[in-house]
């Protein structure tokens, strides 16, 4: 089963491109990632789904975040205590 495309759309004054110095493409993709570090760091999408909507490979996605100093695991004291109470039932 082929998955659905949905375009979004929104409009944006030319003076924003402008004062951003950059092109619709560059601005466009800077929006789609910005968008998915957003749902990332919210919790309302995966490593890979927030990939996948910036319009990268994971890897990719792992590497752009290190470049820019962004947490690529973010988990609270609650969240590193459950980890490591199941990685001393590994053994």
């Amino acid at each position: 089963m082929q998955e659905r495309i949905i375009n979004i759309c929104f409009p944006i004054k030319e003076n924003i491109l402008l004062s951003a110095k950059e092109t619709k493409d560059e601005f466009t993709n800077e929006i789609m990632y910005l968008s998915a570090l957003y749902f990332y760091r919210k919790r309302r999408l995966s490593l890979g789904k927030a990939a996948e909507l910036a319009g990268y490979k994971k890897i990719e996605f792992i590497e752009k975040l290190q470049r820019e100093g962004e947490s690529i695991f973010d988990y609270n004291e609650e969240e590193m205590d459950e980890i490591f109470e199941d990685s001393i039932k590994i053994k």
